[in-house]
């Protein structure tokens, strides 16, 4: 059994859900309620986000699938987006060292090239100094969308079907898992946990064909108020659930 202090939750080890996603909500609500600029909220999620990795390391999840930016929030005010464009690069200069001592490996997906210099620049470090890691993934969703996700992904096959190298018939679900942003993850590609804090109910564009069956837990907790204690209360209503991917088990 895992055990955290700060939480009441018993883990059973071996229901650990091996990938985790988070669509972290809520950072913004967070600050207004603290009569606090928006911005402030963003800083304390970054923050936080160094908090529930290490945890996440040590419960022994493999993949940690962060929503981080979406190809919807550059609609965003501009001063809130610029300061969003330069988190990257603050959150890999204050906590690269302790992602290192963890053994964590920094993954980002997303339409990475349509970031500003900086931001990719900051992205490619982080991902280049910790490539030899072999614990947690964190893979950050950086400009991602979804649905523009799958479009590109069947716009490959598509290219590959027109060049003769591969036939209409052979076109199958691990065909298409394999054009995705997770498909470096493997057996791992499909989250097994998706959490939304800060009380909204949607999946806002995120990783729509890998969640076809997560198991889905919604908190009323905004993103920075989300803590160790929070994940293992997640995780502990995904361990009493029973997954049967639209078959029966027996009673």
């Amino acid at each position: 059994m895992l055990s955290n202090k700060d939480s009441n939750q018993q883990l059973a080890e071996n229901k650990v859900p091996a990938h985790v996603a988070v669509i972290m909500d809520g950072n913004g609500r967070w600050a207004k309620k603290r009569f606090m600029p928006r911005i402030a909220g963003h800083k304390a999620g970054m923050d936080n986000v160094q908090t529930i990795t290490t945890h996440a390391s040590h419960l022994g999840i493999k993949v940690l699938s962060l929503y981080a930016f979406s190809t919807e929030n550059w609609k965003r005010p501009t001063d809130e987006v610029d300061y969003l464009m330069h988190l990257p690069g603050n959150f890999f200069d204050k906590f690269m060292p302790e992602l290192i001592k963890e053994n964590v490996k920094v993954n980002v997906m997303g339409f990475l090239d349509e970031l500003p210099s900086y931001t990719l620049d900051a992205v490619n470090r982080a991902q280049d100094q910790t490539k030899d890691n072999t614990g947690l993934i964190l893979n950050f969703a950086l400009n991602y969308g979804s649905r523009r996700e799958i479009t590109a992904a069947v716009q490959k096959i598509a290219t590959q079907v027109a060049n003769g190298d591969l036939a209409p018939e052979q076109i199958d679900e691990s065909v298409i898992d394999a054009q995705l942003m997770t498909g470096a993850f493997g057996a791992y590609q499909d989250p097994d946990l998706l959490i939304r804090t800060s009380g909204e109910e949607r999946l806002s564009n995120f990783l729509l064909w890998q969640l076809a069956y997560s198991e889905l837990v919604f908190t009323d907790e905004y993103w920075p108020d989300f803590t160790p204690a929070s994940l293992d209360n997640a995780i502990a209503q995904f361990q009493s659930r029973h997954r049967r991917y639209g078959g029966l088990t027996n009673k």
